[in-house]
């Protein structure tokens, strides 16, 4: 190894070994660094969220690795051993199916362990999908949120995206084949039609980017025979505008009422809030819709 390697002498007694968290590719397995390779060859454990994944990975590379599991299911489990090795001076890196560990994926415990434990931890930078994305987006990066996957819970779930309906940044979420639609949907009856742009498949042949209102890319994806492939989705900010027609504002209150079941006086206030209209405007339409008035 090179006088400037990272990988620390793990012969030296009483030294504690290394957490390197190695960024991998999330769909074209030659987008790698040469440092990650070096790691990844050098490091005397390897911890993957799939093995088989991994090690098929590790193979195209022409890399021999000593792999442990670590994934969402086992990881409290497996934390304590894997620190216990790094106190012993072994080296550890840390690896995820696709890019960069504890990022929508495994690791925050083991992190989180480990510099409790004075466990030096280095970051091996790479692919990530949401920024990936966002570079080829055609939407604002000076500025974005990071929200990954949404809570199963559809009371948590629909609370969140109430509370994102007023970002102003582009939001970044992940989401799978199977309820992408779903994600869609919601979203559109929360914060309205707003433009967005859904990626597919990055970096791999069937690589897509998908342009348009929250409507168009429902009926695309509608369309099709199946959906198919893991879901980057990055959604415009919200743009106020106090002269927005008020059959928007009419359909936002039924949405939300219908979604949500929210008194109407924090409906009101959440949607003036988000159009920057008068609240006692808002609040008149809730009145009329709720047919109180």
């Amino acid at each position: 190894m090179p006088l400037n390697s990272p990988i620390n002498d793990s012969g030296k007694k009483n030294k504690k070994g290394q957490l390197y968290i190695v960024a991998t590719p999330i769909g074209n397995r030659d987008d790698i660094t040469i440092r990650a390779l070096n790691i990844l060859k050098h490091v005397d454990l390897i911890a993957a969220e799939d093995t088989r994944h991994t090690g098929l990975f590790l193979s195209h590379h022409k890399i021999k690795g000593s792999l442990v599991s670590y994934h969402e299911h086992n990881e409290k489990k497996r934390t304590p051993g894997l620190i216990k090795k790094l106190k012993e001076g072994l080296s550890v890196a840390l690896v995820s199916n696709a890019g960069t560990p504890s990022v929508s994926d495994p690791g925050y415990c083991l992190i989180k362990e480990a510099i409790a434990n004075n466990i030096k931890v280095v970051p091996i930078p790479g692919v990530s999908a949401a920024i990936t994305a966002l570079s080829a987006a055609g939407l604002p990066t000076d500025s974005f949120v990071f929200i990954g996957f949404l809570p199963k819970t559809k009371n948590k779930r629909l609370k969140l995206l109430m509370e994102l309906a007023k970002e102003p940044r582009t939001m970044i979420f992940y989401e799978s084949p199977k309820r992408i639609l779903k994600l869609l949907d919601e979203i559109k009856l929360i914060s309205g039609d707003r433009y967005c742009v859904l990626s597919r498949e990055m970096t791999k042949l069937h690589e897509e980017f998908i342009r348009g209102s929250m409507s168009e890319i429902l009926q695309n994806l509608k369309a099709r025979s199946a959906i198919k492939g893991e879901f980057t989705l990055l959604v415009k900010g919200l743009t106020k505008d106090k002269d927005v027609p008020l059959e928007i504002v009419r359909q936002e209150i039924k949405n939300n009422i219908k979604l949500t079941g929210n008194s109407l006086p924090s409906l009101a206030k959440q949607i003036a809030i988000k159009y920057g209209l008068p609240k006692n405007k808002v609040y008149e339409e809730a009145l009329k819709i709720k047919g109180k008035k």
